[in-house]
């Protein structure tokens, strides 16, 4: 027993030692850490299990079959983050460099099978350089089943890729296919093609930052979420969202014990919203008093700012709230911010999280290159992805409703369990200004003084369709609150909706716009 315990323990050490003594130093010395650093920054203490620690590939050719590592180039296990189980692979660069082989991608395969059918949060924490081509397309098949399991997956378990170096060709499109992508500014990047083949292809010259890095992608293409300076902040930022999300689909996401009163009145709401609805604000300061000690969870910060998606806890329960931010482009909805919000609705409606969404939208933006960019379907998705959300759905107005923007911005007429609106509030076609043009324009244009005339018809269509209590008298809005009261309205009408239960047709699928 002896000798094969000695035998094991050799063989263990080769498994956390890469056959290149130097390989963890070169690591380090680009500001990252090795996979098994990562997996103990990300998992609680002592928590980490790995699974097929001693697997080696079988490929031969072109000097592998005398290069078989132990891992394979990939690190995969589970673990407990806050004591709930999380399934984790990390590639590991100093085997290889990441890349992606048979045995590799078979590693990952069955560690995905595993997290589905345990119904527990997948976490990748991608550093690899792409397809091994010593072996060909059987690399690429990998990477094919890889696909067809975050497929699976989607809407089944939180999937959170992290993105800590190089992520190119193919590869990249697995992170596209999870739920949320986390970057590090410096070391990672993500592309299709290279600076090298952009440049050959189209002449233009570019960096791999300036192409694919962190700062890209987090603000001009939306591929990801979050962006982040040091792996040790964005990998505690994936622990903080893992607390705030349910393992599953079939369970509730956690419910802790609030320290901050349900019954906490919002007063400083009446201040921070200026009542003109012209003068811009910052929403994300009415998030923060609604929610519990004022905390809660941006999701693509620095993507289509013209409306904010964040994860809250209000009463010690996780809410998915969507924002109008009149600090950006006046709050309009335009092709990114409805793709941004269509997602973040997507996702709350599969995971169990109640939305509360608050509303000052003036419209959807106009111009050709919105009309020509496809905006009628892009908007599509957000009205498509709230009409079949079956979570609890409470709207707040707080100043602006106008047009086709607030139908789609969950209003009752589409589906809002509860609709609030503050004393602000005016819902209507359009602006009064641009109503009074249309309807009295002949009018105006025959009057001796067209000015006067034109403002005492705004004044008048004002008074009779956009006071505070049209919408109300119609059924349209449930109730018309303080804003002083906006936190305890909206908790207790989603306490009053905990035990909703509403089913949608029976199908195969809807066919969401695209």
């Amino acid at each position: 027993m002896q000798e094969c315990l000695d035998e094991f323990e050799a063989n263990r050490e080769l498994v956390l030692q890469p056959a290149d003594p130097k390989a963890t130093q070169r690591q380090h010395d680009k500001g990252k850490y090795t996979a098994r650093e990562r997996i103990e920054l990300l998992l609680d203490e002592g928590s980490f299990r790995e699974l097929e620690q001693f697997r080696r590939h079988r490929a031969t050719g072109f000097g592998l079959e005398n290069n078989r590592p132990y891992t394979d180039g990939v690190i995969t296990g589970w673990g407990t983050v806050y004591g709930r189980t999380v399934f984790v692979y990390a590639h590991d660069f100093r085997v290889f460099g990441g890349a992606l082989g048979e045995a590799h991608a078979d590693k990952i395969h069955k560690l995905m099978d595993r997290a589905i059918a345990a119904g527990a949060p997948l976490v990748s924490l991608n550093d690899g350089a792409g397809a091994r081509i010593q072996e060909g397309v059987t690399a690429l098949s990998g990477y094919g089943g890889i696909f067809r399991r975050n497929t699976r997956a989607s809407g089944i378990i939180p999937q959170i890729s992290v993105m800590l170096g190089p992520c190119a060709g193919g590869a990249a499109y697995s992170p596209a296919l999870t739920d949320f992508v986390f970057m590090v500014r410096s070391t990672a990047q993500m592309f299709i093609t290279g600076p090298d083949v952009v440049q050959s292809v189209t002449g233009e010259e570019i960096s791999h930052n300036g192409l694919g890095g962190a700062d890209v992608h987090s603000t001009t293409s939306g591929v990801a979420q979050f962006a982040y300076d040091d792996e040790e902040s964005c990998l505690e930022d994936v622990r903080y969202l893992l607390s705030m999300l349910p393992p599953n689909n079939r369970e509730l996401p956690p419910r802790e014990d609030a320290e901050d009163d349900s019954e906490r009145r919002t007063d400083s709401l009446r201040e921070l919203v200026p009542v003109d609805g012209n003068r811009p604000y910052d929403v994300r300061g009415v998030v923060g008093e609604i929610a519990d000690e004022n905390d809660f969870f941006e999701v693509s910060a620095g993507w289509a700012t013209n409306v904010v998606c964040a994860f809250a806890r209000m009463d010690g329960e996780t809410v998915g709230v969507i924002a109008n931010q009149p600090q950006s482009l006046a709050g309009v909805l335009d092709i990114n911010a409805s793709e941004k919000a269509a997602r973040f609705v997507q996702f709350c409606d599969a995971f169990n999280i109640p939305l509360v969404t608050l509303v000052d939208v003036p419209g959807f933006l106009p111009g050709v290159d919105q009309e020509h960019g496809g905006i009628i379907r892009h908007g599509a998705k957000l009205l498509y992805s709230y009409c079949n959300a079956t979570v609890p759905r409470v709207s707040v107005v707080l100043r602006k409703a106008y047009g086709g923007a607030y139908i789609v911005m969950d209003s009752h007429s589409i589906g809002a369990d509860v609709t609030l609106a503050w004393p602000t509030n005016e819902i209507a076609v359009m602006g009064a200004e641009g109503a009074a043009n249309v309807i009295f324009r002949k009018e105006i244009a025959a009057a001796d003084d067209p000015e006067e005339v034109r403002q005492q018809r705004i004044k008048e269509y004002r008074a009779e369709l956009m006071h505070p209590y049209y919408a109300a008298e119609r059924g349209l809005v449930d109730d018309v609150i303080d804003p002083g009261e906006t936190r305890m309205a909206i908790i207790r009408s989603l306490e009053m909706l905990r035990a909703k239960d509403a089913e949608l047709p029976s199908r195969k699928h809807g066919n969401q716009p695209q």
